[in-house]
């Protein structure tokens, strides 16, 4: 590993690594601190071992909060998801791991799949500024979306106003079925998260470290130990393995 690896991703002498606290797949508890823990705190402290620097763990809300804050020089990493909107801002890393995003639709409509989805007086509820919304900002055309401040909240939107549909992360649309009655979850996805490490851009080198720790990461095994470990595997999936 280079000085200039180190200089473009540890500036401060140690890892500055933003956690998106709303992805309850990849965060998952707290430690007697309070700081995060999980899958994504998991690797930022081995991508920090990897670079023989202490870790600092900046925690944020939401993703688009984490995101918006690049120009702000308070983190050097970002465990958050790719997305082309954001990918103008933030260099993204190979995935290390995947989530599946579909919807949860109202029986009555008679819909059995996604292609039905797009359609005028059908109403979405989404998380604002998630992944997944920011694909439906960019290709749904009829449909309207109603969007709420957090993935609970779209849930609790979805079910006050009897919203035809509510688009979300599959693992959290099946603990919402059964919260809710005359629903179902379609089949198919339609699209995959790519949950990533988000860097400043520019600093080639420091991308390729990060692309290379994740590859070796995954090839060797250490990502499925992590969902294993915090009881995901199954609703998160390990790419290109």
């Amino acid at each position: 590993m280079s000085n200039l690896v180190l200089k473009q991703l540890a500036p401060k002498g140690y890892l500055r690594a933003a956690i998106n606290l709303s992805n309850f797949l990849l965060v998952t508890g707290q430690d007697g601190y309070g700081n995060p823990q999980g899958v994504s705190p998991d690797m930022a402290k081995a991508l920090a071992n990897k670079l023989g620097v202490e870790l600092k763990l900046i925690s944020f809300n939401r993703p688009g909060e984490l995101a918006d804050a690049v120009s702000e020089d308070v983190w050097d990493i970002g465990n958050i998801a790719n997305e082309a909107e954001r990918a103008k801002s933030i260099s993204f890393s190979l995935p290390y791991t995947l989530i599946e995003s579909t919807y949860l639709v109202r029986e009555s409509l008679n819909i059995k799949n996604i292609k039905n989805i797009d359609q005028e007086g059908i109403r979405i509820a989404v998380a604002e500024r998630s992944a997944y919304d920011l694909w439906l900002t960019e290709n749904i055309k009829k449909a309207k979306l109603i969007r709420a401040k957090s993935i609970d909240e779209s849930f609790l939107i979805f079910e006050e106003n009897k919203y035809e549909v509510l688009a979300g992360l599959r693992p959290k649309l099946v603990d919402d079925l059964k919260k809710t009655e005359d629903c179902k979850i379609l089949p198919e996805a339609f699209t995959f998260i790519n949950q990533c490490i988000g860097s400043k851009p520019g600093n080639i080198e420091a991308e390729n470290f990060i692309n290379n720790f994740i590859k070796n990461n995954v090839e060797n095994g250490f990502v499925k130990k992590l969902l294993l470990k915090y009881n995901v595997l199954g609703k998160l999936s390990v790419p290109y393995n």
